[in-house]
């Protein structure tokens, strides 16, 4: 137990209350990190807004003039795929704070809901609009502020939800072309099934099982979805009823409260099907049936699209948002 601004706590509540998103919140705390965390002084912030949405952002130091419209289209890109993807962003007040360092790229970013939502998140000074053009990171993190917090236990579906709607959420607005959404889940989804061991998602905390264990059931779920509904409704519908009941980032749910709301926003009850299946269950998926079944093909890197394929409509509807 210790005292955090006041109050007494364990620290189990003190790392939720900073938020449960960050690997290296998990496994390496260290003072330094906790005190930039805790206690970090906020040099400049200003309002940037998007296409369905606005965010706070709080920089830890000031900007050279070339730098400033960068890191602007940075966030408004990351935003503009967030708002589409859920009508709109369902956040209200977020903040965004970043710490200006080294390198091209944004970095070592987490989100949380303690004392309001928030992410934060490192960005290299000499980045550039091109070498911020595939960065996931920002839009992984925003993801993260729209769901609620769940227990421990539940982390795959957080990380997992992320991990499968950035890809798609990018897509959706022109940063991502849908072969190269499609490409990565073909190299990555494999990362996700079950090892020797493997107890269900609930009681199997590897990386592999966290986040693509997590992204595959959000990936069966959407197909699964669509399917029934004819393509009516995704995935999104479902998560966009979740935070439209409150489920953000600030609130802590329990799952069967987030598949009870999102079951019922899609009118079929497909993650409460899926959630029984594989919480205590090492299910493995047959992911090359699932690949050809959505008409979805990678051969020495390049991918290339079956429109014939049964499923090929969902596969365009995932990607293109319709």
């Amino acid at each position: 137990m210790f005292v955090f601004f006041g109050t007494l706590v364990s620290f189990s509540d003190f790392r939720r209350r900073l938020g449960t998103r960050t690997i290296w919140l998990r496994h390496c705390i260290s003072l330094p990190v906790l005190i930039s965390v805790v206690f970090c002084i906020q040099v400049r912030a200003e309002e940037i807004s998007f296409e369905g949405g606005k965010v706070e952002v709080q920089f830890d130091g000031p900007l050279a003039q070339a730098e400033k419209p960068v890191a602007t289209r940075w966030i408004q890109n990351a935003g503009r795929a967030v708002a589409n993807y859920y009508g709109k962003f369902p956040v209200s007040r977020p903040v965004l704070r970043i710490a200006l360092g080294d390198g091209t790229k944004a970095r070592g970013g987490h989100a949380s809901g303690w004392n309001g939502p928030r992410v934060q998140i490192s960005l290299g000074r000499s980045a550039t609009d091109e070498t911020l053009a595939d960065d996931w990171v920002l839009t992984h993190e925003m993801l993260h502020l729209c769901f609620p917090s769940l227990e421990e236990q539940h982390h795959w579906l957080e990380e997992g939800m992320a991990t499968y709607c950035e890809p798609v959420a990018r897509a959706r607005v022109g940063n991502l072309t849908a072969e190269r959404v499609w490409g990565d889940m073909v190299e990555g989804m494999p990362q996700g099934e079950p090892q020797s061991g493997d107890r269900g998602l609930d009681y199997t905390h590897t990386w592999g099982r966290t986040y693509w264990g997590g992204a595959l059931f959000c990936l069966q779920a959407d197909v699964e979805i669509r399917r029934r509904t004819n393509n009516r409704y995704g995935f999104e519908h479902a998560l966009r009823a979740i935070a439209a009941a409150g489920g953000t980032i600030e609130r802590d749910w329990e799952i069967d409260r987030v598949i009870a709301v999102g079951d019922e926003a899609v009118g079929v009850p497909v993650l409460r099907e899926l959630y029984d299946q594989m919480k205590t269950t090492p299910v493995t998926v047959d992911l090359n049936a699932l690949w050809k079944r959505l008409g979805v093909s990678r051969t020495a890197g390049k991918v290339s699209f079956r429109d014939d394929a049964p499923l090929a409509s969902i596969r365009k509807a995932i990607t293109e948002g319709r």
